[in-house]
């Protein structure tokens, strides 16, 4: 195995991590967590670099990538749902999930008839929205929760009152989780129109 394979496996193992972390309700966790979830985003850049710098681009690259983003990235958004303080709707997860599962059982299709998809470009940037979104607002959260451990530290912030901000947060954190299931949507619908072969009945058995 190749070393972006190899990199692309191990997102998913600290995607494991992630969710062991992200399961305990203190600052520490959190932060530990976020660490975790931030060198698992560097290798989804790097080992698409070095699999095209090095020509080590193989089929079960190609397969396994975006599987590893998946994975990832709705570890990240199912963990972050249980804390209030984002306020991130059930229905922009499932919305997300539902497109996710309906892209990988098309490569999965494919790849059962000797066919492999590769990301597209909107599918891409939908990784990368989500990516932004999650280092933004779960270091939002882990403030947040950094406020129930030391909550004198709650002074520091403009006007010496921590709730109209975190107040803020919360309505940011909504928005920019139905902007970015609506995007997600988008991509999903743009993959089904690309490879529309694979949404087509066939009866031939």
């Amino acid at each position: 195995m190749n070393l972006p394979n190899k990199l692309t496996l191990s997102r998913c193992v600290m995607a494991i991590i992630f969710v062991a972390l992200m399961t305990v309700e203190h600052v520490v966790s959190y932060s530990l967590g976020y660490f975790v979830f931030v060198i698992a985003s560097i290798t989804d850049y790097y080992d698409g670099k070095i699999a095209r710098e090095r020509n080590l681009i193989t089929n079960f690259g190609k397969l396994l990538d975006p599987v590893a983003d998946k994975v990832l990235m709705l570890a990240a958004f199912l963990m972050m749902m249980k804390i209030e303080a984002l306020h991130i709707p059930s229905w922009a997860i499932v919305i997300i999930l539902a497109r996710e599962y309906l892209v990988t059982g098309a490569r999965a299709l494919a790849a059962s008839e000797g066919q492999v998809i590769a990301a597209i470009n909107s599918g891409k940037l939908k990784t990368v929205l989500q990516i932004v979104y999650v280092l933004i607002f779960l270091f939002m959260a882990i403030l947040i929760e950094g406020l129930k451990v030391y909550p004198d530290f709650g002074a520091y912030f403009p006007g010496g009152d921590s709730r109209p901000w975190i107040h803020g947060i919360g309505i940011a954190s909504i928005i920019s989780i139905i902007l970015v299931s609506f995007y997600t949507v988008y991509s999903g619908l743009e993959f089904a129109l690309k490879n529309k072969t694979l949404f087509t009945p066939n009866d031939t058995p």
